[in-house]
This record gives structure tokens, C-alpha cells and sequence, in this order.
């Protein structure tokens, strides 16, 4: 049924998702474009030295320079912003630099954090390797175990760090308990939903206080560019990531937030169309016998089935699987595809696969791909746009050897 005329259409907050996708953040200049501008200038003029002078001050809005912000970035801020339903956002030059800032600029030495142990090989290396050469502890837990979160927390407890579906294999957390461990505790929740995207998981509704992006992926979904996000209140965003990240200077540019801005035009039919496919080829797997495991938040088998259902709106574009004939096996099937490509991105309109012991998690260490559970005969998929039938069939012709 068609919606009734609203009067309060003129009002973002009352489109609906795949409105808010194309049109958010909208900000035509006099010349009255159709597609968002490209303003690719580092700095700007003003009327006089009392304007420039209250811009600094903080006391008047407008842009100062390119570091600080750009009208093109703020467009895709905006639009990000509407569809995670947060009170603000940052654009980033990349997703690890959204990582890396939202954790970096909340702590400081002698603080500890609780992180989930499945993570992406960098932010494992963050948490692990650079954040503690500032005297910042933590410790790593099982992170679908909720006792684990809580038993972990000490009076030095700043923040809890945690990805769902994790990176590769896809375990999935519960934020609601988790977020209610750390808001009980008074510490700050940051979530990788990378994996998810806006479209399929919205953390902010679960009580997480932060989420961040790699706008690489999904976001721009086609192998183009650079960039990343984080999702926070207006206080966060201002008291305390913006002073970080403005001063340490990982800036979005102009035109990788413009490619971003047309990327979230198309971001819900890409990623449904994909969840789709890659829900098929999950299922054609589990009936391969040279295939011993095969990891898909919305099949039965997967461990937390049910809270997958009920948190996302569909499985997710990834696919993770285990071959019987170890790292061999795994690489023989890289080596025969025909039409699914070997590489570490993921979320691309074209199908991609990797090894992540060997390439994403290669620099963790054996010891602890063990403790993730990342085998040598695991493969990570990445389903893109393409005919599922041709999908499967090249799967199956690479799997027969």
C-alpha cells in the first residue's frame, strides 16, 4: 500500500531508508546540480579577518580548510548519518583510520579494554601491538560468551571493542547484552559493523555508544576507493573525536567521499541482492563433500542461528568455508576458479576469495588464528553481483578439481 501525503516530507528524519540513501545530505550549490558537487579545494576565504576569526573561534559555522572539513564530505556525512539513525558522523580517509580514531581518541595511559578475540587481522594488531606501547591494556574474550565480557571488566575498563559478524568467521555477538554489561559499567561500546553494514544491523538500536566503517567496502561495493566512518552521539563527535582526528589528520578526500556519496545510491539493492546469493551458494556448499564446514549466519548450523534472525535482516554478503584437504585444497580451488576473483577486499560487486590464514590474518600469528578458529583449509567468500547459477557452477567445477 502507498503511503498517505505527509506534510513532514521536507523533514529527512520521515523518509523512508532507500529515500534517505539518494537524497540525504542533498546540498546543491546556485548552480543547482543534479548529482552532489565535487569541491576539491583544500582551503577557504572569508568576507573578512572578524569571519575568520569566529570560524576558529568556533563561533560561526563555515569551512576553514580541508583537514577540518569540506561540503563534499559533509554530504556524505549527512547521508551515512540518516541512515544509521545516529546523532552524528565523521568521514574518514579509510576504515582503519575510523578504528584507530575512535578508540585512540577516548583513552589514554593506564586505561584497559575488553575486545572480542575474532577479529580483522589490523584491528587485532591495534588492540594487541600498538595500543599498548601507550600503556594501554586489554584482554581478549570469546566474544559470543556474555559471562566472558563481564568476568573480563576492571576498574580500569574504558571501552569494549567487538565486530559481528566477525572477520572471517563470522561469529556473531550479542549486542544487546553486551551494550548492557558496558552501559551498566559505564563503559563505551565501540562496534565494527563493517561486516553488516546500516542496511542489515543497526548497533545504535542494541545500545552501542560508537560504530565504524571501511566506506571501502559495501559502502562503495565497487573496488574504487578509500574511505571509512564513525557513527556517535554529537558529544562524542565533538569533545572527543573530532579534536583527535582534526589535529592527527587522517582526512576524507573530496572525491573519495563524492564516490562514497554514489555508492550509498545503490548500497540496500547491492547488499540484498548479494545476501541473497550468497544465502544460495551457503546451502550448495553444505552439500559438498570435499567441504567440511560451512559458515553462514542464517543457515541452521550456524552457532547463534537464532540471535543472527533476530539482530540482522539478512545473512550478510560473506560466506566462509572449510575445505577437507587443508591449505592445498584451499589453493587448488583458488587456482581453478574461472570467474570469482582472488583478493583480500571484500563487499564488491564482483565475487572475491581469499585465504585469510595466509593473507588477512597471516601477521596475528599461528597462536592466534588457532584461538579464532581460522584453519588452514578455511576460505573466505565475498558474493557479489553475478549470476548465482554461474557462481555455483564455478564453485562446483573448481571443487571437482
Amino acid at each position: 500500500m502507498l503511503k498517505k501525503p505527509d506534510k513532514n516530507l521536507a523533514n529527512p528524519d520521515y523518509w523512508a531508508e532507500e529515500t534517505r540513501l539518494v537524497r540525504g545530505g542533498l546540498d546543491r550549490s546556485q548552480h543547482g546540480e543534479t548529482s552532489e558537487a565535487i569541491y576539491l579545494n583544500s582551503g577557504f576565504v572569508y568576507p573578512d579577518a572578524e569571519t575568520a576569526e569566529a570560524r576558529f573561534a568556533g563561533e560561526e559555522e563555515g569551512y576553514v580548510y580541508a583537514r577540518y572539513g569540506n561540503p563534499t564530505v559533509s554530504m556524505f556525512e549527512e547521508r551515512l548519518r540518516l541512515l544509521e539513525g545516529a546523532e552524528a558522523c565523521y568521514g574518514v580517509a579509510s576504515g582503519m583510520a575510523a578504528v584507530w580514531g575512535a578508540l585512540a581518541c577516548q583513552l589514554e595511559a593506564g586505561d584497559h579494554i575488553v575486545s572480542s578475540r575474532a577479529l580483522f587481522g589490523s584491528c587485532y594488531q591495534i588492540i594487541t601491538s600498538i595500543l599498548p606501547k601507550f600503556g594501554i591494556t586489554y584482554t581478549l574474550v570469546d566474544g559470543y560468551d556474555t559471562d566472558q565480557w563481564r568476568d573480563a571488566v576492571s576498574d580500569k575498563t574504558k571501552l569494549f571493542f567487538l565486530e559481528t559478524p566477525s572477520n572471517p568467521t563470522l561469529e556473531v555477538l550479542d549486542l544487546a547484552a553486551v551494550s548492557e554489561i558496558g552501559r551498566a559499567k559505564g563503559i563505551t561500546v565501540v562496534v565494527d559493523n563493517i561486516f553488516a553494514t546500516p542496511v542489515l544491523q543497526k548497533p545504535l538500536q542494541y545500545g552501542a555508544d560508537v560504530i565504524v566503517y571501511s566506506g571501502t567496502k559495501h559502502i562503495d561495493g565497487q573496488g574504487r576507493t578509500l574511505g571509512g566512518a564513525v557513527m556517535s552521539t554529537t558529544e562524542f563527535k565533538e569533545k572527543k573525536l573530532k579534536p583527535f582526528l582534526r589535529h592527527t589528520g587522517p582526512s576524507l578526500s573530496p572525491f573519495n567521499a563524492w564516490t562514497l556519496l554514489k555508492g550509498l545510491e545503490t548500497l540496500k539493492l547491492r547488499v540484498m541482492a548479494q545476501c541473497k546469493a550468497a544465502h544460495k551458494i551457503a546451502e550448495m556448499l553444505e552439500g559438498e563433500a570435499s567441504v567440511s564446514r560451512v559458515i553462514y549466519p542464517f543457515l541452521k548450523s550456524h552457532p547463534q542461528h537464532a540471535l543472527c534472525r533476530k539482530q540482522m535482516v539478512a545473512g550478510g554478503t560473506m560466506v566462509t568455508f572449510e575445505l577437507v584437504g587443508g591449505k592445498k585444497a584451499a589453493f587448488e580451488l583458488l587456482r581453478n576458479l574461472q570467474i570469482i576473483d582472488i583478493s583480500n577486499n571484500l563487499g564488491d560487486a564482483k565475487s572475491l576469495i581469499t585465504h585469510p590464514a595466509s593473507t588477512t590474518h597471516r601477521n596475528i600469528g599461528e597462536e592466534a588464528r588457532d584461538a579464532m578458529g581460522i584453519t588452514e583449509g578455511m576460505v573466505r567468500l565475498s558474493v557479489g553481483l553475478e549470476d548465482v547459477g554461474d557462481l555455483a557452477a564455478d564453485l562446483q567445477q573448481s571443487l571437482a578439481g
